[in-house]
């Protein structure tokens, strides 16, 4: 078992969290390192996003106190999705296993060494997944699960409870780099591959210090990334509506049309208005949803690069 590990760690503004978080990801390392389980040429990738605090300050720190500790720096804030797939294609040309996980460590880092033994069993990705939801709010917890049922609905295959930590092969980031999209959404995006796969279970922990660089708002663009990404379903259920409109003005005609027959017509303008908003909604909706599939291609074709390298820390 001779096999280099990297681990990646997407960072952004992370200063209150990283020190620790370095010094315990070290810890898991140098045990494996001295069990055998690992190359002693294993490493840490800390990946810069654009921080706005001292975590480069930190990195480089670390960088030149431990050669285990490499850091990579981003010209600009690219999103966490860009950041984990830079640090996983500049390990990949010098480790022969990585696994991502976010700086703030709130995936347990104990089951790092039940993924090298899965992977060690033939396993090319190994899932980390949560066993429960206990410690998540109510309404964060509700969402999360309407997003997988509503993802899965669609057609698109994820892992349920699983978000980005998780162990990938060489093999399995070789098959991934032939995949050139510029919209990221690596939770649907790996299980594509068809490789061997395995899952860990453990019990997500609290955040130590600061923020989560996931609020609310990002959340959402996450979710609607992931499923105009993966499915064109969005589309087939506008088609659906303009045919169930259709059918509403037809028997809203005949009735219209009946009750002039028979001379029972009341003047005034509240269904007419009520039609109106309602078509207009339908209408606006219907634009928003094409024009964000039209706003994917747009993207798509200019081939833009995901992100640039400032930086990079090796040995």
């Amino acid at each position: 078992m001779n096999e280099i590990l990297a681990i990646v760690v997407p960072c952004y503004n992370e200063e209150e969290v990283l020190p620790d978080s370095i010094t315990k990801l070290r810890g898991v390392l140098n045990e494996m390192k001295g069990s055998g389980s690992i190359s002693k040429k294993s490493f840490l990738l800390l990946v810069d996003d654009g921080s706005k605090d001292r975590t480069w300050e930190i990195i480089k720190e670390n960088h030149d106190n431990s050669d285990d500790v490499w850091g990579q720096k981003l010209s600009k804030n690219c999103g966490h999705q860009s950041a984990l797939v830079s640090g996983l294609m500049t390990a990949r040309e010098r480790a022969d296993l990585s696994i991502s996980i976010d700086a703030d460590l709130q995936d347990d880092i104990g089951v790092i060494k039940e993924m090298v033994d899965k992977y060690h069993d033939g396993c090319e990705i190994v899932y980390g997944i949560r066993g429960s939801r206990k410690k998540d709010s109510f309404f964060k917890r509700t969402t999360a699960q309407g997003f997988y049922k509503l993802l899965s609905s669609m057609g698109v295959k994820t892992i349920y409870n699983h978000a980005d930590f998780r162990l990938m092969s060489k093999k399995a980031l070789d098959e991934l780099s032939l995949y050139k999209e510029s919209n990221l959404y690596l939770r649907g995006l790996i299980p594509l591959l068809g490789l061997k796969t395995g899952e860990v279970v453990y019990e997500r922990g609290e955040r130590m210090a600061g923020e989560s660089k996931y609020p609310l708002k990002k959340m959402l663009a996450l979710a609607v990334n992931g499923i105009t990404s993966f499915s064109t379903e969005p589309i087939k259920i506008i088609q659906k509506t303009g045919v169930l409109v259709l059918l509403v003005c037809l028997a809203a005609a005949v009735y219209a049309f009946i009750s002039y027959m028979t001379g029972n017509v009341e003047k005034g303008w509240t269904s007419l208005i009520l039609s109106i908003w309602f078509l207009g909604g339908v209408q606006l909706l219907a634009i928003g949803v094409i024009g964000e599939y039209v706003g994917k291609i747009y993207g798509e074709v200019k081939q833009r690069p995901l992100y640039h390298i400032e930086e990079l820390l090796d040995k």
